[in-house]
């Protein structure tokens, strides 16, 4: 393909910045308030692949924040689908220095759906499942 007809390709062309993943809540979220009172959650999010585990650090807003906060909890299993966002510095993953000096890397992403996958527990164990619907796409 030569250049002239790579911008002829692109034009019109709709590109889409989606990740799902699946996977274990690394610790208890934590919830806090913008300025302006947004409820904004984070919590990390163990997806292994094989031999590998990718960490991601995951970001949730308004009603899904209070509903992540309130009822996922550490090591629980859930599906998160999102965007993707890139560290401005590097336009990658965040890269930061490990206590034992050697170098880490984090994906941040925006969730706008987050589905609770670990079994659901009665009513008298005070663990109140998600509004969400259980079927997943695979």
């Amino acid at each position: 393909m030569r250049v002239q007809d790579r911008n002829h390709f692109d034009k019109g062309v709709i590109m889409y910045n989606l990740i799902v993943a699946v996977g274990r809540v690394g610790k208890d979220p934590t919830m806090r308030y913008t300025p302006d009172g947004k409820p904004v959650t984070t919590f990390s999010l163990a997806a292994a692949s094989g031999k590998n585990t990718i960490w991601l650090n995951v970001t949730v807003w308004d009603k899904l924040a209070e509903t992540c906060n309130n009822y996922l909890k550490k090591g629980e299993k859930a599906l998160i689908e999102g965007r993707l966002t890139a560290d401005p510095n590097t336009g990658g993953p965040r890269i930061w220095k490990k206590q034992d000096g050697s170098s880490g890397a984090s994906f941040e992403v925006t969730a706008s759906t987050v589905r609770f996958l670990s079994d659901r527990k009665t009513a008298d164990d005070g663990d109140v499942a998600s509004d969400e619907d259980d079927n997943v796409p695979f």
